[in-house]
């Protein structure tokens, strides 16, 4: 097989050991090359954008910028970018907002490399893939929370004030008011901080 003949992958995760394990891993498989790395979710957006690689293998689950976040800013850029994403914990929110996103696989870091290898090919040849088990996760979504309060909570999350999340979202800081006071009674909480932190826990968001 020829390098024309080859998947040209950007391997994104923050452990370097698993990093280096699973692109070794990868590599034997004959077909698909490593082309890029990344330790987070800002690396991965510079990386995808330089190599533009056949396919995006990321870690949801990585410090700074995490998967999500570095997925959403790559599709922005580069919408036809197809990606894994490898996760350990299966978020109901987590996933709807990775499909919407446009992510085309979803499956456990802990399955097996050869498993892995051939999402990576069926992903490469334009099918998708979501791992049963994340997908029956997934399903389990008891959020009280509507799609708006979502949105207000992950602002908030990221640290940004109310005017901020306002302009953002194009809304009005007084309708962020409400989002951001309806969960925080649905999460029986005293700020929006620590609303935003129970719906993470509980797997909203």
């Amino acid at each position: 097989m020829t390098e024309g003949d080859s998947i040209r992958i950007v391997l994104a995760d923050d452990e370097q050991l698993l990093r280096y394990a699973l692109g070794a891993l990868l590599s034997l498989d004959g077909v698909i090359t490593v082309v890029g790395e990344a330790a987070d979710g800002a690396e991965a957006v510079t990386a995808v954008l330089r190599e533009r690689p056949d396919v995006l293998v990321i870690d949801l689950e990585m410090p700074e910028t995490d998967g999500l976040h570095a997925v959403e800013a790559i599709l922005r850029d580069a919408p036809d970018q197809k990606i894994l994403m490898l996760t350990r914990h299966a978020r109901p929110g987590v996933l709807r907002r990775a499909l919407k996103a446009g992510v085309r696989g979803f499956m456990s870091k802990s399955a097996d490399p050869e498993l892995i290898a051939d999402v990576i090919r069926r992903l490469h040849e334009g099918g998708r893939w979501i791992d049963h088990d994340i997908l029956e996760a997934s399903v389990i979504d008891d959020s009280p929370l509507t799609e708006r309060e979502l949105d207000a909570l992950r602002e908030t999350q990221e640290g940004h004030s109310i005017k901020e999340i306002a302009a953002r979202l194009h809304l009005a800081p007084g309708t962020v008011r409400n989002y951001l006071s309806s969960a925080m009674q649905k999460t029986h909480t005293a700020s929006r901080q620590d609303a935003a932190r129970n719906a993470r826990a509980r797997g909203w968001l």
